[in-house]
């Protein structure tokens, strides 16, 4: 898994060369398949004490990611939320060094970020999931709490809730409203929700896309074979690549007069723009 530093807020220049764009979650019940998760190439691994496991075997899963986490492969976590009594025992796992970071479900306030931190006792990053309606209405402030790195974006709980139809295209609004929340926060884009159906990689593909055309920088996964159509969208292509290359080299011979690359006109955040792809594929590179 990519390393994935603790997010603290900031401009542009304080961010990441890489921010995942694969999650993949793992139930905690299952210590056989952590190995396999890890090897999947998620660029993040997500081990679920949530949804994915039962109340019986809650206590015996958070037992399995104590025994088997170590900075040798970090994780994440998904806990369980705030108003169950499992959360304190769950966000304890917070203060592994194997915890790269502690995904919370149910986030409706800063201070479900803060009462997190403050049982994990260390500085962990948090990736609140909003997926209320009183989630999405607190997201700004659930955003700029303390350690909180990216949002996520619970879809099937909040159609659940809020009685839409399904979670595609009719969830728009509230994608592009995390998406720039996240941007006025200072914190990186937000990751998308899951798409249920494992064997429809070509839905999978689009809904990736279309969470990318609205500012979002990565998508959940619930199994391996969703991860390459993810990857497809979030990372450059060659074309892509291509562009990008164009537009440093230009700018790299450029004077103080307009730059035009392919007809058209190159300012500032269009060089920021290819600078970030051609970083972003040198970090691809390592990993």
């Amino acid at each position: 898994m990519p390393s994935e530093h603790h997010g603290m807020h900031g401009d542009d220049s304080a961010r990441h060369a890489f921010s995942a764009q694969s999650y993949l979650f793992v139930p905690g019940s299952r210590p056989e398949r952590f190995g396999r998760a890890l090897e999947s190439g998620a660029d993040a691994v997500i081990i679920d004490l949530e949804d994915a496991v039962e109340p019986a075997a809650k206590e015996a899963a958070r037992e399995n990611i104590a025994n088997w986490v170590s900075r040798k492969h970090p994780v994440l976590v998904r806990i369980n939320g705030r108003a169950t009594p499992w959360f304190e025992q769950d966000a304890k796992l917070g203060a592994l060094d194997g915890v790269a970071g502690i995904v919370l479900p149910k986030a409706e306030s800063a201070g479900d970020v803060a009462a997190t931190i403050a049982i994990a006792r260390r500085r962990v990053s948090v990736y609140p999931l909003i997926e209320s309606a009183l989630g999405m209405w607190h997201a700004m402030a659930i955003a700029k709490a303390p350690f909180v790195r990216r949002l996520m974006f619970g879809t099937l709980d909040f159609v659940a809730e809020m009685g839409m139809p399904d979670d595609g295209e009719p969830l728009n609004h509230y994608r592009s409203q995390l998406a720039l929340i996240s941007r006025v926060a200072g914190i990186e884009t937000p990751v998308d929700g899951v798409t249920p159906d494992i064997h429809d990689i070509a839905r999978i593909g689009r809904d990736a896309l279309n969470g990318k055309r609205l500012g979002f920088g990565g998508k959940l996964c619930i199994h391996p074979q969703q991860i390459e159509a993810v990857h497809n969208v979030f990372r450059p292509g060659e074309q892509e690549l291509a562009w990008a290359a164009r537009v440093a080299e230009a700018a790299s011979h450029a004077d103080a007069g307009a730059i035009t690359v392919d007809g058209k006109m190159v300012d500032r955040p269009v060089l920021l723009r290819a600078q970030q792809i051609l970083a972003l594929a040198e970090v691809l590179k390592k990993h």
